[in-house]
């Protein structure tokens, strides 16, 4: 043989050329081969096994690099070709060399490829049987079983052969398992594992019963006793395939049939191998085989018998055998030792199907494993391959859900923490599939059984927080694919939709179950009080259930119902609106305290609506029946919620929600049509009614009640108009039947349905209006059909028949329930002591709107004052007073049409006083009388003067009659209706021009009665002032009293000096008591009663304290010793020391910051100077050049610009000026005055500034005598003329009334005086 060319140089020479061969590529260069040679030299015993070996080597290279070459040269004889397969076959017998035989073998199968000759095949095939049927030893056949195995996994085909026409060689095969040599077994197991897997397992199909059931008795044995790592591999790889049959997995798991051989081998030990055969099932069971298997440290035999478990497991209900022989908790000691993502994913499915078994928790497996489950899946979650935690997540899911409630998981904290935090980590994966089943995990882990004690309520909310912080990354808007869009990506696209879905209905659920077990635990309350927290703990308020109750509602608000609404706002999913509808519906009892705000933004917001709407798209023609049931729990729940809030204190509130109760549960299934057939529903004839909550007629209850709800939120459900005719077609209907009255409940709704859609509709005609009355006058109680709404209130008045039956009644009850809801307010109470600047709230300003449209309204709220209980009354004035203070367009003559009303009303309490009076009850008039009387008040300070006073004179004249005489029967305790008359009174003097107020100032001067009353008080205040003022004498008057009876008392005595009027009775008042008080205790004295002191003071001193009105009285602190001396006299009776001590007391006042006071004192100041000029000039002048006037001028201009240039301030500069000189005030106090106004420019100054301004400027020009001052004083003159005047600071306008609390003010007895009067 030539190096590289095979053939065989000795008889090369006698072969035909025809069987040589250049084989080799087509370029040339290829090997000599001579096949006859070959043959020769693998039949020869004398050929050495290297020449053979080298022969194969080169045959194997002919038929790698020349296929078909020697095929060719074969196919010309073909018993040349089977004789060259004889040869090869017979060496697997000869040769001995273990490499040589690889060769053989490697070569034999390429030839049969090559030759693809169902010839060759079988004569292969029969060869091998001949062998064993020839008796061959079966050590000897070793080689064979491998080619056989390498044969049928490299030509599919001869497995189907095997299989249908070799059943003696499948029978010797059988036979030869039961040989102790393990190699040979394990060639021998190597074929069946190759024949049962060849062709996807089709010719294991077509295998006889009896053969495959032998093998797999075999096979167990075999694995039994099998300790070579090959054979326990293919063992392992054959019971692999075999576990897939149905057939084979109940033989293998039977185990008690017993294989006989179907030939009977000489050199095969029969009675020890029968033996084999029939003892290895009962002693060595498949389960125990497959937990030893798991015992071992191979991971990829652990695997293998995890899958043949599982494959078992899917192949029969065989699950028992497994769990009895504690393949569970072996199969959790793996989970816990690998991370191998195979052996993981392996674990996961057995355990998976074991879950299915009720022994498995029974047997406490699931206890046992939970923690090893746990420690994997965090392993497993850090993997690339994310079917492997999807899967432990699964399992996760069945245990938990599976899991019976006596055996607890996680009974310590520490063990729930560590599955929650694997769930939150799952929930968290970036795989939507990963996540998806987490949240699955979750759902199950939400069950009450499954919390740890104490439950750890933080873990479950962060779970819930994971949960819903994944929405926002969800592509909810998947918009469709465009045209030129490929498949490909709109497979992706609906794929990914599809994830998106099924995680958001999975969240869905596992927020369902963790509001189920929030109610679960409030009603139970260890649960609710999370009794068994730790020290540590018990302040952490994120572990309360209150914390988790607020997280899940806080959720749901922010995040859950945008997204829900988002998604189903195209595509509406049912079984996600299901639950949706069903997480609303649990939020009501979860935190009930919140759910009034929650209730009004879900309601405001369309939530009345929409699952009417869902109702009507998916559940119409009974589908969807949970959606619907979810739906109308939702309605009902968000109907009784807000019927309550609309009457919460309400008698009849419980009875009517009972009411409405019944008939949402009754009527609400079947109402599953569009909101569009509402109104045909409507106006559908009812028919015969055989409930009083089922039929047609309940029906149209039902939509009534819900048009109300959804209307009285803001959300119109059908158009106003038809609303409104579809109300009153219901209306009659139920009349022209003369069947019963709708209940109290629907009624109401239909009356507010009617209030609130009347601006769009037509107005009633005398039928409807009739139709109505009826529907109204059925009902014994109107209350209980008001509904606190604007609506309802314009309704009634818009109607002059309803508003005569039901107008006051109306009222009255918006009055009442104004006031209810201002209290429920926080600080409601603080609305009560709101001065009258302050503005009305919405609902008196919804009265002033009603008042404009129909002023009737105006006598019915006085009709309330005069004869309703006290409440009701003072409520009624507050609207009046608003009204008569606000600015709005009413008709001019809106108080002149008040007063005759209020005259009426004042004779009527004046009649009715004087009768109780004499009956000794006064009940009635002291509530009505005051608020009369304020209510006269409220009107002088908003009527203009000029038209009101022009004439004191018929109305005016005769209210002033009538209040004087009141006030003069009145008790002097009785503050409530003695100060609103005094205030009036004072008012009418000081508002009336004065040619009008002769008449005035007589009736009140001849009225014995009211200098009586002013007598008592000016009394009482004198003996309390001359107590100690810690007493606090009982019989003290209020100061406010004190202040309206010194106002009035300041108007008396100045008319009567103007207009000389009579006087039948004078009054005593202490000027020593009055001084004194001022002076000490000007401290402790409220600011306003100071002002009224100084304002009495100043008219006295205007009539040199000589007035017939007042009867003054001194003392020795004023006038000093008697006889009196010469100033003394001339001042008296205030005297020296008086005057001196009035002037401390006004120095000080004027460094207040009170605007009123101020203006009093300086007023006073001018008034105290103007008397003494006329009464002793030498004092004036001492008292004008006091050091303490230059003080408090020197003050004043050092306390910035905007005080120099103040009115008070500059008024007080000309009074001083005028009457002490520059020899008060220095030039250089002048100066500022000067240039403070210079620097003014031509900024507006207010009127009244302007006007002192130029009074000191004048009085400077007559004082100063130097040229300069005076050319200045003429240049600020001048630019005070080209300036319009600005605002005044004064509190309001001169001939306007301040209010403050109950006493009146009118303005211009406070204006500066512009000069000092002379007699």
């Amino acid at each position: 043989m030539s190096s590289g060319d095979i053939f065989y140089d000795k008889i090369h020479f006698r072969h035909d050329p025809k069987w040589s061969g250049r084989l080799g590529p087509a370029e040339g260069g290829g090997l000599l081969l001579c096949v006859a040679c070959v043959i020769e030299l693998f039949e020869s015993q004398d050929v050495s096994s290297v020449r053979k070996s080298f022969a194969l080597l080169g045959i194997c290279q002919v038929l790698r690099c020349s296929p078909g070459a020697l095929r060719e040269l074969l196919r010309q004889d073909s018993s040349v070709s089977l004789r060259f397969t004889a040869s090869l076959l017979a060496m697997l017998h000869t040769v001995e060399d273990q490499a040589t035989l690889e060769k053989v073998d490697q070569v034999l199968v390429q030839l049969l490829l090559e030759l693809q000759s169902e010839m060759s095949y079988r004569f292969v095939l029969d060869e091998i049987t001949k062998q064993l049927s020839d008796g061959l030893g079966m050590k000897d056949l070793l080689p064979t079983f491998t080619f056989l195995g390498n044969l049928v996994e490299a030509a599919p085909n001869t497995a189907n052969s095997l299989v249908t026409q070799y059943v003696p060689l499948l029978e010797h095969l059988c036979s030869a398992l039961l040989y102790p040599d393990e190699a040979l077994k394990a060639s021998v197991v190597y074929v069946w594992l190759k024949l049962f897997r060849t062709a996807g397992g089709s010719a294991a199909q077509s295998l006889p019963i009896a053969i495959k059931d032998r093998v797999c008795m075999l096979l167990l044995q075999t694995l039994a006793n099998a300790s070579s790592p090959n054979l326990t591999t293919n063992c392992v790889g054959l019971l692999k395939s075999l576990v897939q049959l149905p057939e084979a997995v109940a033989v293998l798991m039977n185990g008690k049939r017993d294989p006989t051989p179907c030939h009977e081998n000489q050199n095969v030990p029969t009675d020890s191998g029968q033996n084999q055969e029939q003892q290895s099932p009962d002693q060595c069971p498949l389960p125990l085989m497959l937990k030893k298997l798991l015992m071992t440290g191979d991971e990829t035999l652990q695997a293998t018998s995890a899958r043949c478990i599982a494959s078992i497991l899917v192949h029969s209900q065989c699950s028992a055998p497994f769990i009895q022989a504690d393949v569970p908790e072996f199969l959790f000691d793996r989970l816990a030792s690998s991370n191998s993502e195979v052996m993981l994913w392996s674990a996961y499915s057995c355990l998976l199907l074991l879950t299915d078994d009720p022994l498995f928790f029974s047997q406490c497996h699931s206890v046992y494993g939970i923690e090893s489950l746990v420690r994997s899946l965090k392993e497993a979650l850090q993997l690339t391959n994310l079917e492997v935690p999807k899967q432990g997540l699964l399992l996760l899911t069945e245990i938990l859900e599976r899991q019976p409630p006596s055996e607890r998981l996680f009974p310590s904290g520490s063990g729930f923490e560590a599955v929650s935090e694997v769930v939150l980590g799952g929930a968290s994966s970036p795989c939507l599939q990963v996540a998806t089943q987490a949240v699955s995990a979750a759902s199950a882990l939400f069950r009450l059984n499954h919390q740890s004690r104490p439950v750890q309520y933080g873990k479950i909310a962060a779970l819930i927080e994971a949960i819903t912080n994944r929405f926002s990354g969800l592509p909810l808007h998947s918009a469709a694919p465009h045209r030129g869009s490929r498949s490909l990506k709109r497979f992706n696209t609906s794929s990914q939709a599809s994830s998106c879905e099924a995680f958001l209905l999975q969240s869905m659920v596992c927020y369902h179950a963790a509001c189920r077990l929030a109610k679960e635990c409030l009603s139970e309350p260890v649960l609710k009080e999370n009794t068994f927290t730790a020290p540590s703990k018990q302040g952490q308020d994120q572990d309360s259930l209150e914390s988790l109750c607020q997280c899940l509602l806080c959720c749901c608000d922010s995040v859950w119902i945008p997204t829900i609404i988002r998604m189903c706002e195209h595509a509406p999913n049912a079984q996600i609106l299901q639950y949706f509808y069903s997480i609303l519906s649990s939020q009501f009892s979860l935190l009930p305290s919140l759910m009034p705000a929650f209730v009004h933004k879900l309601a405001s917001s369309g939530f009345y609506r929409l699952p009417l709407e869902h109702k009507g798209l998916l559940c119409a023609g009974k589908r969807h029946p949970y959606l619907n049931i979810s739906c109308c729990v939702f309605l009902q729940e968000l109907s009784m919620c807000l019927l309550y809030q609309s009457d919460p204190d309400s008698d009849s509130c419980q009875h009517d929600m009972e009411e409405v109760k019944n008939l949402l549960v009754y009527n609400l299934p079947a109402l599953c049509c569009r909101l569009s057939d509402w109104p045909a529903l409507l106006r559908e004839a009812p028919g015969l009614q055989l409930s009083d909550y089922k039929g047609p007629r309940a029906t149209q209850y039902c939509l009534v009640i819900m048009l109300h709800l959804a209307l009285q939120q803001g959300d119109r459900l059908l158009p106003d108009q038809t609303v409104f005719s579809s109300v009153m077609w219901l209306l009659h209907s139920v009349q022209a039947q003369a069947s019963s009255a709708p209940p109290r409940c629907v009624l109401r709704s239909a009356l507010y349905l009617l209030a609130a859609t009347q601006d769009k509709s037509p107005n009633l005609d005398a039928a409807s209006l009739n139709c109505i009355s009826k529907a109204l006058s059925s009902c014994q109680s109107f209350p209980s059909l008001y509904i606190h709404h604007p609506a309802l209130l314009h309704f009634i008045w818009r109607y002059p028949d309803l508003a005569e039956n039901y107008g006051s009644l109306v009222l009255e009850l918006w009055l009442t329930k104004q006031a209810q809801h201002r209290d429920a307010q926080p600080g409601g109470e603080s609305h009560a002591d709101e001065g009258p600047d302050q503005e009305p709230d919405t609902e008196v300003m919804e009265l002033l709107t009603l008042i404009e449209e129909h002023p009737a309204v105006m006598l019915t709220l006085l009709d309330m004052v005069c004869s309703r209980e006290a409440d009701l009354a003072g409520r009624a004035l507050a609207v009046l007073e608003a009204v008569i203070s606000s600015q709005r367009d009413y008709d001019a003559d809106l108080c002149a049409n008040l007063r005759p009303a209020l005259l009426q009303a004042l004779k009527m309490l004046s009649v009715n006083m004087s009768q109780e009076l004499g009956l000794g009850h006064t009940a009635q008039a002291v509530n009505s009388l005051p608020l009369v009387l304020k209510l006269l008040c409220a009107m002088q300070a908003s009527d203009p003067p000029s038209s009101s006073y022009s004439k004191m004179d018929g109305v005016h004249f005769k209210l002033l009659y009538h209040v004087s005489n009141v006030a003069g029967r009145l008790k002097p305790t009785d503050t409530g209706s003695l100060l609103p008359a005094l205030s009036y009174l004072y008012c009418c003097l000081s508002l009336s021009p004065a040619h009008c107020t002769d008449r005035a100032v007589s009736v009140l001067l001849s009225n014995s009665q009211l200098m009586d009353q002013l007598q008592t008080v000016f009394s009482s205040s004198s003996s309390s002032s001359s107590s100690a003022p810690s007493l606090s004498p009982p019989a003290c008057p209020p100061s406010a009293l004190l202040c309206g009876s010194h106002l009035l008392l300041s108007s008396l005595i100045t008319l009567q000096r103007v207009h000389s009027a009579q006087v039948k009775k004078s009054i005593g008042w202490s000027l020593n008591t009055a001084v004194q008080r001022l002076l000490v205790q000007k401290r402790n004295t409220d600011n306003l009663l100071l002002v009224s002191y100084l304002r009495l003071l100043q008219a006295l001193l205007d009539a040199d304290l000589a007035s017939a009105v007042v009867h003054l009285s001194t003392g020795p602190g004023l006038v000093g010793p008697r006889p009196l001396g010469v100033e003394d006299g001339a001042l008296y009776p205030l005297g020296s020391r008086g005057t001196r001590c009035l002037l401390t007391v006004l120095s000080g006042l004027l460094l207040q910051k009170h605007e009123l006071l101020l203006r009093a004192s300086v007023n006073c100041l001018s008034s105290l100077l103007g008397f003494l000029q006329r009464m002793s000039p030498p004092t004036e002048k001492y008292v004008a050049n006091q050091p303490c006037n230059q003080f408090l001028v020197f003050f004043l201009l050092s306390s910035g610009e905007s005080c120099r240039l103040h009115p008070v301030t500059l008024r007080l500069i000309t009074i001083l000026l005028q009457h002490g000189g520059t020899s008060v005030l220095s030039e250089p106090c002048l100066l500022q005055v000067m240039e403070a106004a210079e620097r003014r420019g031509r900024e507006v100054l207010s009127e009244e500034s302007a006007q002192c301004l130029r009074l000191l400027l004048s009085q400077i020009q007559s004082t100063v005598l130097q040229p300069l001052m005076k050319q200045r004083v003429e240049a600020v003159t001048e630019s005070l003329d080209l300036q319009a005047p600005g605002e005044s600071c004064s509190p309001g306008r001169p001939d306007s009334v301040l209010r403050v609390g109950d006493v009146s003010i009118c303005l211009s007895d406070f204006t500066l005086k512009a000069d000092v009067p002379t007699h």
